[in-house]
């Protein structure tokens, strides 16, 4: 009998890690570009948001110029993601949070790509540059840090996004202000 006080606290572990463990496949999701702020009262800001909207910026890394939120960190793109469909989910978004809320430019920033939104992972709005769901990368500890960049992890290649849509550190295609197929910007890296 004196045994038997660690089976509630136990229980209780388990039904926590089996409750963390459910499904991590995410919603469908669908794409957007319109201007208009989409409504998400559910979701919390996250990544630089301020209530239902997240300013994209530039910085200048030691690599190139790249895409940040407001507070200076580093935007990524996955290079299994599709334009419509983030595939970061389950334990994924804990290194790898989306870029939460419609996105917007800041200002004096010129982006050759267009911005727009998809339902993310959880149903959030997930904030998209150039058919790219974005994210930040919980290894970046300080503003401008760029260590993401060309990881593999999660499955998949993990790229700084850039204001042109090339992979950081490569060269701009031919000068083109959208992602050719199989150029800089595009998929399955």
């Amino acid at each position: 009998m004196r045994n038997r006080w660690w089976a509630a606290p136990l229980m209780a572990g388990a039904v926590a890690l089996i409750a963390a463990c459910g499904s991590s496949s995410a919603p469908p999701a669908s794409h957007s570009t319109t201007s208009a702020p989409a409504a998400h009262a559910s979701a919390p800001p996250q990544s630089g948001t301020t209530g239902s909207t997240v300013t994209i910026m530039e910085h200048s890394s030691s690599k190139g110029t790249v895409l940040t939120n407001a507070q200076g960190r580093t935007i990524y793109w996955f290079a299994i993601d599709t334009p419509s469909k983030s595939n970061c989910t389950g334990s994924c978004l804990t290194y790898w949070p989306p870029v939460i809320g419609m996105p917007v430019a800041g200002s004096g920033v010129s982006l050759s790509g267009h911005l727009g939104t998809i339902t993310g992972a959880n149903g959030q709005v997930q904030a998209t540059y150039d058919g790219h769901p974005l994210y930040t990368y919980m290894g970046d500890t300080a503003a401008g840090q760029i260590s993401g960049n060309g990881l593999n992890l999660s499955g998949g290649l993990w790229w700084a996004m850039t204001p042109t849509g090339s992979k950081l550190g490569s060269a701009p295609s031919g000068g083109s202000t959208s992602s050719p197929a199989g150029g800089g910007g595009g998929y399955g890296y």
